[in-house]
């Protein structure tokens, strides 16, 4: 294997997304206990539903008798059933019954992988396994979705683009005083200023330097051995009812090498009367404001060619780009090496 070809591997390891992670892939209350649910993830498509004590099966979206959608099936009795010829099989991947051909040689045999499951905060997340690390590490939350003095909304959405798109535009503070330069509080701050790039514990911190509160002004990315996410606030005015900022809390799932997932919690810090009539000013007005912003960043990161990376001019600006960039590029490369490692022991 040469240094070239191990390199081709790590970018398109980064490309498709690191192995040995917990993915969010649904809300929960998409996965339900009477029909199933098709996911795509890192370009494998996965089924998920529900048992009846309320956990979730998730295996391949593939009948293994002819290959048609399982998701396109039924439940039946905690299993599913192929809509095709009706074949059921479990939630470990195993063929249960024939039903077409009693005894069939089929049944009893573990067909299709499955994948380990949990919920957290109304949102469902798989984990992808790696070399490494075959069973799941714990699936680390912000601190704002594991306590009680936060409370908010979870919304998601498919953007037409590689899940890096995503990761660099929530590492990029300074684009929100231009592309959401029209849209409610961020229309707010200086179009000028230099940014400043600290560790922290878990990953990394990158501000503007002479603005703090104006605008989208910092975002912070935390990194565990099997899951990441990034957290920003945005700056309320009082007219926006109680608890100072919202907090934004946002994971970003590959599902191809042209298509990925966001997950973003938007989070305030009240508490009692106050929560519920925030909860109520949100849904009843602020939710399609924040909406149309991020539907700017959906509309920008689309545009932009899948190549884009391979042309592009980095200037001061772009710290958080470029250490979001060097945290995929050495965990890739820790990945492949080890797999490489196996093989060559082989």
């Amino acid at each position: 294997m040469t240094a070239i070809d191990k390199k081709a591997l790590i970018e398109e390891r980064v490309n498709t997304g690191l192995l040995g992670q917990w993915y969010p892939v649904a809300k929960s209350v998409e996965i339900r206990s009477d029909k199933p649910y098709g996911a795509r993830l890192m370009d494998q498509k996965l089924v998920l539903w529900r048992r009846a004590d309320g956990s979730i099966n998730c295996i391949e979206d593939f009948c293994p008798h002819r290959g048609a959608p399982l998701s396109y099936g039924e439940i039946h009795e905690g299993n599913i059933g192929c809509r095709y010829h009706g074949v059921i099989v479990d939630g470990e991947g195993v063929v249960v019954r024939v039903p077409a051909m009693p005894e069939c040689a089929l049944e009893g045999r573990k067909a299709l992988k499955s994948f380990h499951v949990t919920e957290h905060s109304d949102a469902v997340f798989v984990y992808v396994p790696s070399l490494a690390q075959p069973e799941p590490p714990a699936l680390v939350m912000p601190p704002e979705l594991t306590g009680d003095a936060w409370t908010g909304f979870l919304c998601t959405s498919v953007w037409e683009c590689n899940y890096r798109y995503a990761l660099d535009n929530l590492a990029d503070p300074m684009h929100g005083c231009y592309l959401h330069s029209e849209s409610f509080t961020l229309a707010y701050g200086s179009k000028q200023d230099l940014m400043k790039l600290d560790k922290t514990d878990t990953g990394f911190h990158v501000s503007r330097v002479a603005q703090l509160g104006d605008n989208f002004d910092w975002s912070e990315f935390a990194v565990h051995p099997a899951n990441m996410y990034c957290f920003l606030d945005i700056p309320y005015p009082p007219a926006a009812g109680p608890g100072g900022n919202m907090r934004i809390v946002g994971f970003c799932t590959p599902i191809d090498a042209t298509t990925c997932k966001v997950f973003f919690w938007r989070l305030r810090k009240v508490e009692g009367i106050a929560r519920e009539s925030w909860r109520f000013l949100y849904r009843a007005q602020l939710e399609a404001n924040h909406w149309h912003v991020l539907e700017q960043d959906r509309v920008m990161l689309e545009g932009m060619p899948d190549d884009a990376r391979k042309r592009e001019m980095l200037y001061q600006h772009d710290l958080g780009v470029s250490r979001i960039r060097q945290i995929l590029t050495r965990a890739a490369k820790e990945q492949i090496e080890s797999e490489l490692a196996q093989v060559a022991a082989e």
